[in-house]
Formats: C-alpha cells, structure tokens, sequence
C-alpha cells in the first residue's frame, strides 16, 4: 500500500459520521492523510469538495442547511456559537429565509467572513447555549437581538419581536436585559419595539393599531388584557376600553395556525358581543389604507359605549 493510504480511516470514517459528512484539514492531519491523498479526494470529479476553508464535505451536491451551520461552526473554530436568523429558526421563531450563517467567535481570534458564513467577535458569550447534535446556538433572547441590530426596518424589527414573544420564546423581561447589556450601537430600532411589546404588543398590526391609536388622540386602551367575567376567562382583545366596554381586534390569520384557531377566534368574538362588548374588527390592510376612518369609528364606539350598564369584568394585564 502507497504512503498516501497509511492514514487512520476508522477514525476520519467517525469524524465523519458525528459530523454529519464534514470534516476539517486539521482533523485529517491528526489523522495522519497526506496532502496527496486529500487532493486525490477533491480532483476533479472526485468524491470530496471543498465547502470553507479548511472544511471539507465528504459527499457531491448541495449541503443541507444543518450541514451549512455546521460547516460554520467548524470553520469558525471552537468554542464559536450560531446566532442571528438560523438561531431564531432553530428556536422556533418566524424569520425570512436568508443564506447566511450568522457565528460569534472570541474577541481575540482571526477569522473573516467567507461565504454563507458572517463572523462576530464579542467578549460577551451567553452563559448558556442550547445544543441540537453538533449544532450549538445562543438563547433566544441573544439570537432576536443580535438578528435586529442588522435590521434597518422598523416593521421587520417588530416582527422578529413579536412574533418571539407571541410564542412564548422570549420574555418581555429577558429582552429588557439583553438590550441593557448589548451594544448601544444599532439597538434604536430593538429599543423601539420592546417599548411596545411591553404595552402589550404581540404583532406588527397591533403595534400599527398602536400607532393609530397615538396619531390621533384616542384613549389609551389595554393592550391584549385577559378578560374575565368572576372567574371565567372572557377574551384577550388586542385593545380594551373597559370605560366604553368597547373592543378591537386586528383579524389577521397570519397569528392563527390553523382553520380551527379560526373559527375559535369568531367564537370569542361572538362570545364578547352577547356579554354587551361593542368589538370592532379590523383587517391589518385598513389600518394603513383608512387610519383617518378607522379612527373615527374607534371614536364613536367609544363614545356610544360611555355610560352603558355593562357586567363587571376584570382585566389582567398582558402576560
């Protein structure tokens, strides 16, 4: 057998198994492969290829998304964490679809971007990382902040908020302390959108309700309140004027997950309106389309609901 044989293949045989096909240079030399045998491997027409610098996949084609974030780890060298949009879908967290991987590494090692990989160095690595496999990525909170400063839209900034918080990801809270310790640097726009998620905010068309509400000088309302009637759950309006027994929802089914969720959601509305609420709704479109229309039937709900007898209900405030 030649020289360019006499290399540990058991070894690069379950390099390659844990690491879902891909391998780095400095793990082939720990297994003793000769350069000749390496480059045998990526000839063309070969069965290796070259993915990163220093990372190799062990297979032909296009690699799969957790192949890419794993190439990102092993090129960003150890210790590195995934954060940015591939930690919020890992997370469960609605987020655009982008080719990039998003990686921190220590404030004191030299790695550039290349590819599909965006590198950031910080001093600052969460205390806790959640591991999938291979895979390691920051909490939540880290990956929704650290996915927002890139951002120059406000409206998409509110929806990576929102729709973290609406699924439980996040806390109100663990944001409040995220942005406290982060960068001041591009954080306006996170800061923005926290302000209205602790109104009680949950989704970009309650925070443009929000913004009607503000232009033009309506009351301010509770934002998503849990109404009951004694001790029985009513409803969550998106907003409340328990003053007017008046409230509005923004009917949208891009929060609804299923028909189901749907129909459950007329049901409420039903439920609200033979209990004397006046409910309001409005689909996310109008509120931009007629704010000046929108506003002033809000206005004459209001005041069409002032003085009336209503049940006593109790609002808690939005969790």
């Amino acid at each position: 057998m030649g020289k360019k044989g006499l290399f540990d293949r058991a070894s690069i045989a379950d390099l390659l198994a844990k690491q879902d096909g891909l391998i780095t240079r400095a793990q082939l030399i720990s297994c003793a492969m000769s350069d000749s045998a390496l480059r045998n491997r990526l000839r063309a027409g070969g069965s290796w290829q070259l993915l990163l610098p220093g990372v190799y996949q062990a297979f032909t084609g296009v690699p799969t998304q957790d192949q890419r974030e794993l190439a990102a780890l092993l090129y960003a060298g150890p210790g590195s964490i995934i954060t940015g949009p591939a930690a919020l879908a890992a997370h469960g967290i609605a987020v655009p679809d982008g080719p990039v991987v998003d990686v921190l590494i220590p404030a004191g090692r030299r790695r550039s971007d290349y590819s599909f990989v965006r590198v950031q160095r910080t001093a600052r690595f969460p205390a806790v990382a959640y591991s999938r496999g291979s895979l390691h990525y920051v909490p939540p909170d880290r990956a929704v902040a650290d996915t927002v400063r890139r951002l120059s839209d406000l409206t998409e900034v509110r929806a990576i908020v929102a729709s973290a918080v609406q699924r439980r990801s996040v806390q109100v809270s663990d944001l409040a302390r995220e942005l406290d310790q982060g960068p001041v640097r591009c954080s306006a726009s996170l800061r923005a959108a926290l302000a209205e998620t602790a109104d009680g905010i949950r989704s970009v068309a309650e925070a443009d309700l929000r913004r009607l509400i503000v232009r033009f000088g309506l009351p301010a309302p509770l934002y998503n309140p849990r109404l009951y009637l004694g001790e029985e759950f009513i409803a969550c309006p998106d907003a409340w004027w328990p003053e007017a027994g008046v409230a509005v929802e923004v009917d949208s089914r891009q929060w609804h997950l299923s028909p189901k969720d749907w129909e459950r959601t007329m049901a409420r509305h039903s439920k609200m309106s033979a209990l004397g609420i006046i409910v309001l709704h409005y689909p996310p479109a109008r509120l931009s389309a007629e704010p000046r229309v929108v506003a002033a039937q809000i206005k004459s709900a209001l005041e069409a609901g002032r003085g009336r007898r209503l049940p006593e209900f109790r609002a808690e405030p939005a969790r």
